[in-house]
């Protein structure tokens, strides 16, 4: 039989059923009890007050351990004392009838008044409002600043302003604005507008307005009727970016080996910007103790070497808002050399001379710098007059040519010297370093509750140097000009308040300054008059397991602060000691609840306005338990098992029981049958060996019992009795000891448990610690089955617990019971968290993570992580922070820029070993455009791309996108994109139309996306004008209307002059020809014969060419004509006028009829 964790308790409290019933207050009755003083500065946990109710002890030990400062107490205070014997009290007691009495009629000791009074005077600002709206609703309060922007706000003149006051209070206060001192009118501007329910400004600038024109100091007023609360005056700025002035940089001339200043002068903006050197090809100036950037931004050269020549050198500004990079024109530089460089002994380039002051505010930073050239390079060390350099704060940079001090105090002031020295000699320049402060905090002031007729004070102590003045105000106006109050007192940086009343209620505001700085803070003086209030529901049931322990709570509010006890079954004295103790804050626990415990439990708050009660029902139920445990069994495969496991527990709780196999949820398949008290597996196979776990559970607590099923194979009969024996695992190791402690080692001996016939061939020894991972076991190391003592080495601040396992062929034992606890002195780590990554998941932070370090590797307690950041490369200050997880995300970074982070490991008793630089890098963002995209056209065949990387990337390319489209006038073809990896910069383009011409898209990507895209065209053929132009009009349907209307008239035109030319074909035969007519011979009535061609021949006199012009005869009276030209045109006896007579005359009488009907041509005929 095994049993493990016997019980697992739902918790200490228990269970908490629904509300029961309402009941009636108590009885009015009170009992009788003497005076007892409650410790008035209890806490408040969660909004919520839960005083104490330790009556004697606590309150008491409160009050002496606080004697000694009340002693102290100045003549006002003492004033107080006396005052107080008459003065109503925070805290009174009962009595069994009649009215509370006053704590003056029951004389306190001195030392009881003095404590009472101290703690009264720092109540201030531990009382808060609880968040239950019932009390948020109903308690009034005055204003109170929440949220606000910073003193110095400088915002991106490309957004819209935004200046933060948020406050709280009932009833909700209104709010208004002064800007530059004077009331500030928003309704009267458009563009502002203030956010609802808030005092936020908003100033819109998307329709239209300069920024600019809003600078200025503006303050926030908070304002209810109980007073009126003050922002800090903000200062509100436009961030500037101005472009760098030009000019012409002549190259710089210089002898080998001489120094050398190259200034950056960075056009004045604001913020100011951040500095760097590049070359102008972007390659960043690699710097040493030879070469390197000043703080004011110049680039000095300790001595000059021929190689320096290699580059040029540009000056980069960037601005941090408008995220812009500006660059001022190259430095070349002309080296002059010689045969031989001369040695020089040091001297200083920055700062000039042997002396020098410097002031610095307390908190800031400090940095001293000193920059010399000689040659040799001089080595720069640093020394603090009459002291050393503070260690933990002080750090080298820039090649130990600057020394930075962080968080400087007074004695960080003093004289601190350089020391430049080379092989030829040394040289020494002194700092001398003031100290100032602008005003910081001693004690500020803080929230002032108090009841009716209770005295308080408000303090207001800040130091600085020179000493800030202290000036009072009340609701936003002078001290000195508020109407005169009796019970309220200014002594310098106090003011006392006595027997305050409801009308006391105000906003105090403090502002401390002096010619550094100021700080304004607010502190209210409420009076609430509130009698108790229970805050918890009425009538709880609680439930809980015998023999456990519980709490029960009972949060309540009132004012004055009232008194808390508790009471069992509305009857006896107050519960306080033995088996029950009263916290401070006054819950109720029950140590080791018994069936007596249980009942109704009532708790009571009491003050001078009344009393209110709530109560608890507790009910204590029986453990559950298994008292019949499964047993380890060893079957034959094929047989029946049966595993027992036979519960008691309380009859008025539901339970459950359930099987686990290997620590996992058991199927119950067909070969399984599960009953209430046991669980049968029929025809057990190999794959049901493994460890059952019954677990028997209900509501409130649970028990579990767990045995190992072994299954063998079927085997011969046994040869002997040896060979009968079955094999199983080995039994646990038991009786372990712990001897030989020593820091970070101990001796662990075991005795070996029953082999179970096989013989035990490993111990693993495993170890459980109660910080990290508590009930949660580790294997430390690892022993032969030979031995059953070892020396285990330990790691620092472990509080461990050993166990051992045994091991054999079949398998591993159950693990030994633990052994008792051993915890190792604690010590600094000695190791830093390992896997530092800093990557961003935003275009502006960077998000740092780390494998937090185990128990092993803390070595003390309180383990946290000291996170450092800056900027690589860069001068910047370390930003630290303490992280306690194992992620911090650095916010308002620029866009994708490397990081240098640092992650350390830190606990109580001090610092791990300085850890390595890790690079990480800002979040990315879309790229700019590519740069110089040129498309060439060496042929039409081919067009030639090529472009450059943008000129910020944002991030790591991932490649470009090119998207491309030909285009012939108004026809656009088909969209083509090509994808390239990041380092191709060329690309050719294999045109398919020689005519038409392309339009290229480029943009280049990052993980975030494509960026801005940058468009070009392929150049225009020589007459791609003129093409393109008639391309165009051939298109219009005006152009084509007009040439159809040209070609008609040319057609007449062409006709006419065909008619006219017929008709000049027709001429009297006797005009051409001597001859008289023969009477035979046919005429027209005009004497002249009319010779026609049916063959629609060419007219007369003239020839077709082969372009179908007509083409004029050299004489019109050719012989051709009348048929003397050609053989075809005669007859055998030449007679050609008596051929050509018959035939016209056939003509005529065939075409008779239709020779005059009306044509076209008989038209143009009328016409001409």
């Amino acid at each position: 039989m095994r049993r493990l964790a016997a019980r697992g308790a739902a918790g200490d409290a228990g269970e908490v059923a629904a509300p029961a019933a309402d009941s009636s207050d108590s009885a009015q009755g009170r009992s009788p009890s003497s005076w007892r003083l409650i410790d008035l500065c209890a806490i408040w946990d969660a909004g919520v007050y839960l005083p104490s109710a330790a009556w004697n002890g606590a309150s008491s030990g409160v009050a002496r351990r606080r004697l000694n400062e009340a002693e102290r107490l100045s003549s006002v205070r003492e004033a107080q004392l006396k005052r107080l014997k008459v003065t109503r009290p925070r805290v009174l007691g009962s009595r069994e009838q009649g009215q509370v009495p006053r704590m003056a009629r029951q004389p306190l000791p001195p030392w009881v008044h003095a404590a009472f009074l101290l703690c009264l005077l720092s109540l201030g600002g531990a009382i808060e409002i609880p968040m239950d709206p019932s009390i948020q609703n109903e308690l009034t309060q005055p204003p109170t600043i929440t949220k606000q922007s910073v003193k110095d706000h400088i915002v991106d003149p490309r957004d819209n302003i935004l200046i933060e006051c948020e406050a709280k209070g009932n009833p909700a206060p209104s709010f208004h604005w002064t800007r530059n001192s004077r009331f500030f009118n928003i309704a009267k501007d458009p563009r502002v507008s203030m956010r609802r329910r808030s005092g936020t400004l908003v100033i819109d600038f998307r329709s239209g307005g300069r920024p600019e024109e809003y600078e200025g100091e503006y303050q926030c007023f908070a304002r209810n009727k109980f007073g009126t609360a003050l922002s800090n005056r903000i200062r509100l700025q436009v961030s500037k970016s101005p472009l760098w002035p030009k000019e012409n940089l002549d190259p710089v001339v210089v002898q080998e080996g001489a120094p050398l200043t190259l200034q950056c002068n960075p056009p004045p903006g604001l913020p100011s910007p951040v500095i760097f050197w590049m070359s102008s090809s972007m390659e960043p100036i690699t710097q040493d103790k030879r070469v390197s950037q000043g703080h004011n931004g110049d680039l000095y050269f300790s001595n000059v070497m021929l190689q320096d020549m290699q580059t040029d050198y540009s000056c980069n500004a960037r601005f941090h808002f408008t995220h812009t990079i500006q660059q001022k024109n190259p430095f070349t530089l002309k080296v002059l050399t010689t045969r031989g460089v001369a040695e020089r002994t040091p001297s200083f380039m920055y700062p000039q001379g042997t002396a020098s002051s410097q002031m610095v505010l307390r908190g800031m930073d400090l940095l001293l710098e000193c920059i010399a050239s000689g040659v040799p390079t001089p080595d720069i060390a640093w020394y603090k007059k009459g002291g050393d350099l503070p260690s933990d704060k002080a750090k080298f940079e820039n090649f130990n040519k600057a020394l930075r001090i962080t968080n400087v105090s007074e004695e960080d002031s003093g004289e601190y010297f350089c020391l430049a020295s080379n092989k030829m000699g040394s040289i020494r320049h002194t700092i001398s370093v003031r100290v100032k402060a602008a005003p910081y905090w001693l004690d500020e002031p803080k929230n002032l509750i108090l009841a009716p007729g209770e005295d308080g004070r408000l303090v207001c102590r800040a130091n600085g140097n020179p000493k800030p003045t202290v000036q009072w105000m009340v609701n936003g106006e002078p001290l000195q000009s508020a109407p005169p109050n009796p019970n309220r007192e200014v002594a310098g940086d106090t003011i006392i308040f006595r027997d305050t009343q409801i009308s006391s209620r105000a906003v105090y505001q403090c502002n401390t300054s002096n010619e550094h700085g100021y700080l304004l803070a607010n502190a209210f003086v409420s009076v609430l008059d509130v009698p108790p209030r229970m805050l918890s529901p009425r009538n709880q049931l609680i439930r809980v397991i015998l023999y456990n322990r519980t709490r029960l709570d009972c949060p309540f509010f009132g004012s004055p602060i009232p008194t808390l006890r508790w009471f069992k079954n509305g009857q006896g004295s107050n519960l306080d000691g033995g088996n029950y103790h009263v916290y401070e804050n006054g819950s109720l626990e029950i140590k080791m609840i018994r069936k007596e415990d249980q009942g109704i439990y009532t708790c009571v708050a009491t003050n001078i306005l009344g009393k209110a009660e709530n109560q608890v029902r507790l009910e204590v139920k029986d453990p559950t338990r298994i008292y019949r445990m499964p047993e380890d069994q060893v079957a034959k495969r094929g047989t029946t098992v049966q595993l027992e496991c036979r519960v008691k527990h309380d009859p008025s709780l539901k339970l459950t029981v359930s099987w686990l196999k290997d620590d996992e949820p058991l199927y119950i398949g067909n070969r399984m049958k599960k009953e209430d008290d046991s669980l049968t597996i029929f025809g057990v196979a190999e794959r049901d060996q493994g460890s059952y776990t019954c677990v028997a559970s209900t509501e409130l607590d649970q028990d579990l019992a767990k045995a190992y099923l072994t299954v063998l194979a079927d085997q011969a009969t046994p040869t002997n009795r040896l060979a009968a024996l079955p094999k199983g695992r080995p039994d646990r190791p038991r009786d372990l000891e712990l001897t030989d402690l020593a820091e970070r080692s101990v001796r662990l001996t075991w005795i070996p448990g029953d082999d179970n016939n096989s013989p035990i061939t490993d111990y693993v020894v495993q170890f459980e610690e109660d910080q990290f991972q508590p009930g949660v076991w580790h294997d430390h190391s690892k022993y032969p089955g030979s031995v059953n003592s070892a020396v285990l080495r330990l790691s620092p601040y472990v509080n461990y617990q050993f166990r051992v396992i045994a091991v054999n062929e079949v398998g591993s034992s159950h693990p030994s019971l633990p052994s008792e606890r051993y915890r190792t002195s604690g010590a600094p780590p000695e190791s830093n968290p390992g896997d530092v990554k800093g990557e961003g998941t935003r275009k502006n932070n960077m998000e740092i993570t780390w494998t937090p370090m185990n128990a092993t590797s803390a070595f003390g307690p309180n383990l946290r992580y000291i996170v450092k950041w800056r900027r690589r490369e860069t001068r910047e200050a370390w930003n630290n922070v303490t992280v306690w997880g194992s992620r911090y995300v650095v916010g308002q970074t620029p866009v994708y820029v490397p990081y240098e982070i640092r992650v350390q490991a830190e606990n109580d008793f001090g610092k791990g070993p300085e850890p390595e630089s890790v690079i990480g890098y800002s979040g990315e963002d879309l790229p700019s455009a590519p740069r110089r995209f040129r498309v060439r056209q060496p042929n039409l065949e081919t067009i030639n791309l090529e472009w450059d990387h943008p000129e910020h990337p944002n991030g790591i390319m991932t490649g470009y996108t090119l998207k491309y489209v030909a285009f012939n006038g108004t026809k656009v073809g088909k969209q083509i994109v090509e994808n390239f990896s990041p380092n191709q910069t060329k690309f050719t383009v294999q045109r398919t139309d020689p005519v038409s011409r392309y339009r290229f898209t480029l943009s280049a990507r990052t993980q975030v996306g494509s960026g801005e895209a940058v468009t070009e065209e392929s150049p225009a053929p020589p007459n791609e004008a003129y093409t393109n132009n008639q391309a165009d009009i051939a298109t219009q349907g005006w152009f084509i209307g007009l040439m159809c209307a040209i070609a008609l008239l040319v057609l007449i035109l062409l006709i006419v002059c065909f008619i006219k030319r017929s008709r000049g074909g027709k001429y009297p035969v006797r005009e051409k020809k001597d001859v008289p007519l023969g009477p035979e011979d046919p005429k027209e009535e005009d004497g002249s014969f009319d010779y026609s061609d049916e063959d629609n021949k060419p007219l007369q006199g003239s020839q077709t060419s082969l372009d179908g012009t007509i083409k004029q005869q050299e004489s019109d009276d050719s012989l051709v004509d009348y048929g003397e030209g050609g053989e075809g045109q005669f007859n055998e006896d030449g007679s050609f006028i008596g051929q050509y007579t018959v035939k016209k005359d056939k003509e005529e009488t065939e075409g008779n009829e239709s020779s005059e009907a009306t044509s076209p041509v008989n038209a143009i005929y009328s016409l001409a």
